[in-house]
């Protein structure tokens, strides 16, 4: 029996390269795919690309079957946007200090927004002019659902996981100690080992 393909969804730094470390510690077998979000981070830009829709249907139109979806922060609004509107289409869910559609800044988020316009000068204007993602109603997302948290993000802080956790029907919550919002790269042999449980 084929295996289902993992797509890894990076955050609004994106790149592609996000997630490898991780993917490579996943077994060799499992076919894997890696998602690049042009105009955002240091990517290049392409004028098709004006927001998450364009976003979203870059990784819609590469899903021609039931897939895994691995996703870091902006990137798993995208993955939850998937899941609620095609869940024929993803088996298993993986949420990485993302905001998911919730109210980040009442559950203690700082803004990242000025900070990331310094490191990236030239993304795409839209990716800090959108105040928030618009809210969704993550209690109808049927996919099993990791989630993954860093205990000293400020970013996406671990009352945020803790809240997608008390809505989504049929998840789980781990928590890594002295993780940031880059979790997923400084703890890449750890975040891959719960990952391969779950997917497993």
């Amino acid at each position: 029996m084929a295996r289902n393909k993992i797509l890894f969804l990076p955050g609004a730094g994106g790149s592609p390269h996000f997630w490898k470390p991780v993917a490579t510690a996943l077994p060799s077998d499992w076919p894997k795919e890696h998602f690049g979000w042009p105009g955002l981070g240091a990517q290049p830009h392409d004028p098709a690309v004006r927001g998450l829709d364009d976003l979203q249907k870059m990784v819609t139109d590469r899903m021609d079957g039931p897939v895994d979806l691995v996703a870091q922060s902006m990137g798993g609004v995208l993955a939850a946007r998937i899941a609620l509107e095609h869940p024929e289409l993803v088996r298993r869910l993986v949420l990485c200090v993302t905001s998911g559609g919730v109210d980040m800044a009442g559950l203690g988020a700082s803004d990242w927004r000025a900070d990331y316009r310094k490191s990236f000068p030239r993304a795409a204007a839209w990716i800090t002019d959108t105040r928030q993602s618009e809210p969704l109603p993550v209690e109808k997302i049927a996919a099993p659902t990791l989630l993954i948290w860093g205990d000293s993000d400020p970013v996406s802080p671990v009352a945020v996981g803790e809240h997608l956790l008390a809505r989504l029907p049929d998840a789980r919550l781990e928590v890594v100690p002295g993780g940031d919002h880059d979790v997923a790269s400084t703890h890449a042999d750890l975040v891959a080992r719960l990952i391969a449980k779950h997917l497993a």
